[in-house]
């Protein structure tokens, strides 16, 4: 199996293994290993049914799902994607939520769709992210990230991707704050080096049309995200 980055078990337990019965609790700490997954009820028997379980999904998803840049998807859809991504945090009120980014212009082309994933930072695997400065938080409590103001929409966009925030939403997000969250993301690459081969499964939550000469961008929230061997 290769290493795994990241692993929703909530998304995972939506697909039922035969036979039909809930997959064991699983509670995931960072600087643990995938062999080491922490259960309510740690039974060997129960780390492997897991893993069995993953593997269907994996391969069920993997022969009809289509790839991430492919045209016509919609949130809620499921893609596949591969790409060198850079994981980080926010601090302050986005410390909870870890955004996966690809690099600006990753395929030397300013038309390739960007791809950024959402999820919660407790079903990180290993060490912990970069933590960078987020866009502000404009409108709502706790005001703007480590000084830097931004006067845009992007800190409501970040609100809505935080999990268990009280504006979490499947539903539409601002174009121009997404635009703006990752041109604030962007700006701080050169203090972050965390990109790196990545595969796996997300569901689509926006889709951001091409746009000014660029691709536009796919968010999503993933399953999985492993490292490519």
């Amino acid at each position: 199996m290769r290493e795994v980055v990241y692993l929703s078990t909530g998304k995972l337990n939506e697909f039922v293994p035969e036979p039909r019965r809930a997959l064991p609790a699983v509670k995931l700490h960072a600087g643990g290993s995938f062999a080491g997954v922490d259960l309510a009820s740690p039974a060997p028997d129960s780390v492997r049914e897991m893993r069995r379980h993953l593997a269907r999904v994996e391969k069920r998803m993997g022969r009809d799902t289509p790839w991430y840049t492919e045209p016509g998807l919609a949130p809620g859809r499921w893609v596949r994607f591969e790409a060198a991504l850079d994981w980080v945090t926010l601090r302050g009120s986005g410390q909870d939520l870890v955004l996966f980014v690809d690099p600006v212009d990753s395929s030397g082309s300013g038309f390739q769709r960007r791809l950024l994933l959402h999820g919660s930072a407790r079903h990180l695997r290993g060490g912990p992210p970069v933590q960078v400065d987020g866009p502000a938080l404009t409108g709502l409590e706790g005001g703007h990230s480590a000084g830097t103001v931004f006067v845009t929409q992007a800190g409501h966009v970040v609100s809505a991707l935080t999990p268990d925030s009280p504006e979490a939403t499947s539903g539409p997000l601002s174009r121009t704050g997404i635009r703006d969250l990752l041109a604030a993301l962007d700006a701080q690459r050169p203090t972050v080096s965390t990109a790196a081969r990545v595969t796996g499964l997300a569901r689509v939550s926006a889709l951001l049309p091409a746009a000014g000469g660029d691709g536009g961008c796919l968010v999503a929230s993933p399953l999985i995200v492993e490292y490519v061997n």
